[in-house]
């Protein structure tokens, strides 16, 4: 079996999370806050994108 390349298009770069913006906030120390939330899909953003980069080496960081 062999296995067909991926085109780029397939395996498109990840795009980071949108940012909170001011006031999203309520500074109520709810157990879900959306800076939390951002802090989380930030930390899985980068990760993603380090593996996109070491299957697309010739791309810009």
């Amino acid at each position: 079996m062999t296995t067909q390349p991926t085109p780029a298009d397939a395996d498109p770069r990840p795009e980071p999370p949108v940012p909170p913006q001011e006031g999203d906030c309520c500074h109520s120390g709810c157990a879900y806050c959306v800076e939390d939330l951002y802090t989380e899909a930030l930390y899985k953003y980068r990760e993603e994108l380090a593996a996109w980069l070491a299957r697309h080496p010739d791309a810009a960081p």
